[in-house]
């Protein structure tokens, strides 16, 4: 509850929401109850009977190393909330707070799922048939948790990839594909090419081959891999174009009075696109791999954002991700073993 840029300001009317969207969900808010309490009472929210309190003293800064967070600070929000996971109180963990510090906290007190090497960083994007005009979302993979990748980690991540697409979007045959700088079969380094090995030889994911940076948002793939580097450069990217385009507009629109009047008469085009790119339908970032479900919220995001990220923990457990990933892992281990 104290993490993210803005803290209980969001996270008190997030829980709010989430509570009238889950009807049978209960929520266990861990961070400081002094601090939490006056929110809860202002929001109408302090007796609720699908609430509970978890104190927690320590808080982890946005700054913080995820060594040190790790190390000194074993009562943070943060760590008592993932080891109400570890412990069964809970099914999942949504925080909104450091990324290192959740990643390396949720590894060390979670451990790996039996089979995986690493976990990595998974996040929706929109999509969008250019044949069809239909919009919809693809999940990249990873984004930000493992620089170096072995293609034998890229061959992990498409398998869980294709797993959460199957069982949150309800694709039966996810399409996997790798990023990559062109999609001719020679393009690549070595490691990219040998994980295009290992995904077309597996029977367990449905590997279409590679796509470019510019296919993202074009329905080429239900799932997209690649290492935490590349990711996370395509991930900023794409959130530092959305913020230019529509910075730029802005400036334009407020110009000259021509543009003012052009402007009204383009809301009902320009707000089509904003519900398009509006990240409050899609935050929410999978730690995939691990053994329990964690989702880390975007640090920025506003109630709704964070309401999302909770709603996207309460589909994981309702679909059973988790169970599914590890069975899937499993069944490379045999086929790799046979």
């Amino acid at each position: 509850m104290m993490g993210g840029d803005h803290g209980l300001k969001v996270t008190v009317p997030a829980v709010k929401i989430a509570l009238s969207r889950h009807s049978d969900v209960k929520l266990i808010l861990v961070g400081d109850e002094a601090q939490m309490r006056p929110w809860l009472k202002k929001n109408r929210l302090l007796e609720h009977p699908r609430l509970e309190i978890q104190h927690a003293s320590e808080i982890v800064e946005m700054g913080e190393s995820p060594s040190g967070a790790l190390r000194n600070k074993k009562d943070s929000s943060m760590r008592v909330a993932i080891n109400t996971v570890k412990e069964g109180r809970s099914q999942a963990c949504v925080s909104a707070g450091n990324t290192g510090a959740l990643m390396a906290t949720a590894r060390f007190v979670l451990k790996m799922l039996p089979g995986v090497d690493r976990p990595a960083i998974v996040y929706a994007i929109p999509t969008l048939d250019h044949e069809t005009k239909k919009y919809s979302s693809v999940y990249m993979l990873d984004l930000g948790a493992n620089i170096d990748c072995t293609e034998q980690h890229l061959f992990q991540f498409g398998v869980m990839g294709s797993v959460l697409s199957r069982a949150v979007n309800g694709i039966e045959n996810p399409r996997v594909a790798l990023l990559n700088i062109g999609v001719e079969e020679i393009k690549g380094h070595q490691v990219i090419q040998n994980a295009a090995k290992l995904l077309s030889e597996s029977k367990l994911v449905n590997y279409t081959g590679f796509v470019e940076g510019n296919d993202i948002f074009r329905n080429r793939a239900d799932v997209i891999v690649c290492d935490g580097f590349i990711g996370n450069v395509a991930l900023k990217t794409i959130e530092g174009v959305v913020k230019f385009v529509a910075q730029t507009f802005k400036i334009s629109i407020h110009k000259h009075i021509f543009n003012k009047i052009l402007g009204l008469l383009c809301l009902p085009v320009l707000s089509d696109v904003r519900k398009v790119f509006d990240m409050r339908q899609y935050n929410g970032a999978t730690f995939i791999g691990l053994n329990g479900v964690v989702i880390k919220s975007h640090g920025s995001a506003l109630s709704v954002p964070f309401a999302t990220a909770i709603s996207q923990a309460v589909r994981e457990v309702k679909e059973g991700v988790l169970d599914q990933v590890r069975d899937s892992i499993g069944s490379v281990l045999v086929q790799h073993e046979g």
